[in-house]
């Protein structure tokens, strides 16, 4: 089965990739853009056994940090 993780840095935490993305996309003329915030997308395979508890496991232990980042998990 395939889960889908999302990682988002919390609100407040400052973003430099996401100004980055900004900045470029200034750059090339884009406009309308107010904010960007960039974060990361994990697809894990895992058995149909696995339980919400052990996903939600892996991502505190290991997938976010949990300090400055959110994260969601979703079974499509």
């Amino acid at each position: 089965m395939k889960v889908n993780v999302y990682v988002t840095l919390k609100p407040g935490v400052l973003d430099p990739q996401g100004k980055a993305i900004h900045h470029a996309l200034e750059g090339l003329g884009f406009e309308g853009v107010s904010d960007v915030r960039a974060g990361r997308f994990i697809e894990l395979d895992v058995a149909d056994t696995i339980s919400d508890a052990d996903l939600d496991a892996m991502c505190a232990k290991l997938l976010a940090n949990t300090v400055i980042e959110n994260y969601r998990i979703e079974r499509p």
